[in-house]
């Protein structure tokens, strides 16, 4: 049974919870929200923010030996999407805000995002590496298709010829198709479209204000047929919930067009144990207590896992299975295909002034 009659409608997190860096918690705030609902009055206008902040710098150096990108970048911080799963919500806390329903209604954007991008890759010092955009939130969220911060970083990349990587679940990203075909033709460009279910029930639920799963499949296909890579994550994996989908999602990418496959198990870290443990009493109640157990079975008897080389695949015979599954799904839809290495020896350093003339 899945309950979509959440209390906050078209949002994942159902709260706010306490910003561990605030001597303050939003206990009282929630209090308050619960009494004004029962009252009948209008306590939230469930309204999304969206806030200019102005970084000094926009790639950052990834050191997680477990992530697999060097250098990231993010346009926007906290993310529309409303993924009640989201790693990423941790970090809202760093801006001041709740991992909760803030990282949802409070998005912070960088407007100077290309001209601080630009000034990156005209460095001397810069040896051209992929960048990947979405480390953190996703590109293609809401607040894109009014602000084209990301396709004014495509033009960018295009202009210095400069591989960039890309993770997204809206199909906003078609939108853009244009400059990934001219990426696509220097082979500076691949794409990881995260499909975390086949069930649209599932994913209103998991997943609020994302692309539906047909869409995102006609994007793999779209850009697939347009000589663009594409990777699916089936992330996360989630037991009782998707675990169960692993084989018809492998099938349905590789139908589509995709390349290859990646996944993670769900780790709860941080606020996300308490958000995520809310959400699944209120949104799935008849399984709640199986998916929190069968999640800590997979990290040795915690939701919260930080152990690099475990964190992702997770360990104990539920992760085992899981990551049998994923084995098998690629030998039977992926056993003669292949992400492309992409090109980083276009990239040239100085574009403008007197330099161009040598």
């Amino acid at each position: 049974m899945i309950n979509s009659k959440s209390n906050i409608k078209g949002r994942g997190a159902q709260k706010n919870t306490h910003n561990r860096f605030f001597e303050l918690s939003y206990e009282m705030r929630d209090d308050f929200l619960e009494f004004c609902h029962k009252e009948g009055e209008l306590s939230d206008k469930n309204k999304t923010q969206y806030l200019n902040v102005f970084p000094k710098t926009i790639v950052n150096k990834v050191t997680s030996p477990d992530i697999g990108m060097a250098y990231s970048m993010n346009m926007y911080q906290g993310c529309e999407h409303g993924c009640i799963y989201c790693y990423a919500r941790n970090s809202h806390e760093f801006w001041g805000y709740s991992a909760g329903l803030d990282f949802e209604r409070k998005i912070l954007v960088k407007k100077d995002a290309s001209k601080l991008l630009e000034a990156h890759l005209k460095k001397k010092s810069w040896n051209a590496q992929t960048i990947v955009m979405s480390g953190n939130t996703d590109c293609y969220q809401p607040a894109e298709k009014q602000f084209e911060i990301t396709r004014q970083c495509l033009e960018v990349f295009l202009r210095y010829k400069h591989p960039v990587g890309i993770i997204t679940k809206n199909a906003l990203i078609l939108r853009d198709l244009d400059l990934l075909k001219a990426l696509a033709k220097d082979n500076l460009i691949s794409v990881n479209i995260s499909i975390t279910s086949l069930s649209e029930d599932i994913r209103r639920v998991l997943e609020p204000r994302t692309t539906t799963i047909k869409k995102r499949l006609q994007v793999v296909k779209e850009l697939s047929d347009n000589g663009v890579p594409v990777n699916v994550m089936l992330a996360p994996i989630i037991p009782s919930i998707n675990s169960h989908e692993i084989l018809p999602m492998a099938k349905a990418v590789s139908e589509a067009g995709a390349l290859g496959i990646g996944h993670t198990i769900v780790r709860l870290n941080g606020a996300i144990g308490e958000i995520f443990t809310d959400w699944i009493i209120k949104a799935m109640p008849d399984r709640a207590e199986k998916v929190l157990h069968q999640i800590e079975n997979c990290h040795g008897g915690t939701l919260n896992e930080s152990r690099y080389g475990k964190r992702m695949q997770g360990e104990g015979q539920i992760a085992k299975q899981i990551n049998d599954l994923i084995k098998l799904a690629r030998f039977k839809y992926f056993k003669y295909k292949t992400m492309p290495k992409l090109n980083t020896s276009l990239h040239q350093p100085c574009k403008d002034g007197q330099m161009k003339l040598f």
